[in-house]
């Protein structure tokens, strides 16, 4: 086990991907123990091959690349100016409300990123904004996308954990709404101090028009988190639904056409594969981590040292901090999530609360170095050095923390809709 671990701290040391230094680490340590590589071979394609649930994820993947090309997100963002656009803080409520409709079609905070904040830093930009706020925000306002449905972190936890990816998915609209209007509070005192631009409020006519030109767009949300909802069906079918919507969206906006498609799917397999082999050098780890008894391990250590759930959630969030800011997101949820959830059922936590504990926690990593994803492509997108937005984006890294904290003990707000549709 001490070999396993020095080889792959060493390789992600020296910046090997996670997925490789997975499953290097993992085959030295099935040589050590003599035990057969065919092992190994098994283990990874059955993690794939044997869950119809994980079918969602290059098909929400994919939905998120023709959103971001079909002229999708640029419908939205106008929209969300026309209607909060006059509030002290214009704009940065507009990136707000736009992150939150689009994060019901991509499910990844990169796709909004990427995506949706090319959009939102440019207007801001034009509109007069400081470079910092405008990053800082569009990068925190990107990570409500995992947590409100439809979420690729969130299918991989429930098939891990075991948990219903029906009852965490609907688990995150109100958290998701909840991180969104704590955000916008946040940016109305900071525009009122800085004296930020707003926009005179739109006439209803012009407000109309936009509603009327985005009405197809801002369709598939309600048509996702209602077929969810309604139990007209599954997360899987619903991933492929929004792929079939969007290209129709697309089609129609004549943002998409039909020699742009193997392009679009290029980049889908590119984003999948590097999930999917993540996944599948997790699942080798994860067994090895299993047969070597290291969840009742650690089980044993909190019973042993920790008599109070608050100080072991606590501690359960601080580490989860921690890993967020050096590993990625897929990787730490297949890495952790068959060690930590048994430690969470034994100190009486609901699967579904955790999951978005865990989620939110790990999403806040985004925002943070070394690793800080968002944060890399804010930069990419914007040309602005990483430390910048590094500090641009710390007061709400805070913020966040604090709305961690009270998902944490108010639980709540994350099970009220799940146990009020009786999922």
């Amino acid at each position: 086990m001490t070999l396993l671990l020095i080889i792959l701290v060493s390789l992600l040391m020296l910046g090997v991907p996670v997925s490789f230094a997975l499953i290097i680490s993992s085959v030295a340590y099935l040589i050590q123990h003599d035990i057969s590589l065919f092992i190994a071979i098994q283990r990874m394609t059955m993690s794939i091959g044997d869950s119809f649930t994980l079918i969602s994820v290059p098909f929400f993947i994919l939905a998120g690349v023709i959103m971001n090309t079909g002229g999708i997100t640029e419908k939205i963002f106008n929209f969300a100016d026309k209607l909060v656009g006059h509030i002290t803080g214009g704009l940065g409520h507009a990136n707000i409300l736009a992150s939150i409709i689009f994060s019901g079609m991509s499910g990844t905070a990169i796709a909004d990123a990427g995506g949706l904040g090319a959009i939102e830093l440019k207007a801001m930009k034009d509109a007069g904004y400081d470079e910092d706020f405008s990053l800082a925000i569009t990068g925190a306002s990107s990570i409500i996308g995992p947590i409100i449905p439809p979420s690729v972190p969130a299918v991989l936890y429930a098939v891990l954990a075991g948990a219903s990816v029906g009852k965490l998915f609907i688990a995150g609209i109100v958290p998701g709404i909840i991180m969104g209007l704590i955000m916008a509070v946040f940016v109305y005192f900071k525009s009122k101090n800085e004296d930020y631009p707003i926009h005179n409020r739109a006439p209803l006519k012009e407000m109309f028009a936009s509603f009327k030109e985005s009405f197809w767009a801002l369709l598939t949300p309600v048509i996702i988190i209602g077929g969810l909802l309604g139990g007209i069906f599954t997360p899987t079918e619903a991933a492929i639904i929004a792929v079939a919507y969007s290209l129709v969206l697309g089609f129609c906006y004549n943002n998409v056409t039909l020699e742009r498609i193997p392009e679009l799917l290029k980049e889908t397999a590119s984003h999948t594969v590097s999930v999917m082999l993540i996944v599948a050098g997790a699942s080798i780890f994860g067994w090895i981590l299993t047969i070597e008894q290291v969840p009742q391990l650690i089980t044993n250590f909190f019973l042993t040292n920790i008599s109070s759930q608050i100080a072991a959630i606590l501690l359960i969030n601080l580490l989860l901090l921690i890993v967020g800011t050096f590993m990625e997101t897929i990787a730490a949820i297949t890495i952790l999530t068959p060690i930590l959830v048994p430690l969470a059922t034994t100190f009486g936590f609901d699967l579904t609360h955790f999951g978005i504990i865990m989620i939110l926690n790990l999403m806040i990593g985004l925002l943070t170095p070394p690793l800080g994803m968002v944060l890399y492509v804010l930069s990419s997108v914007s040309k602005v050095p990483f430390e910048k937005i590094v500090k641009a984006s710390a007061p709400y890294v805070i913020v966040l923390g604090l709305t961690l904290l009270l998902f944490t003990f108010v639980p709540q707000i994350v099970l009220f809709l799940p146990n009020l549709l009786s999922m």
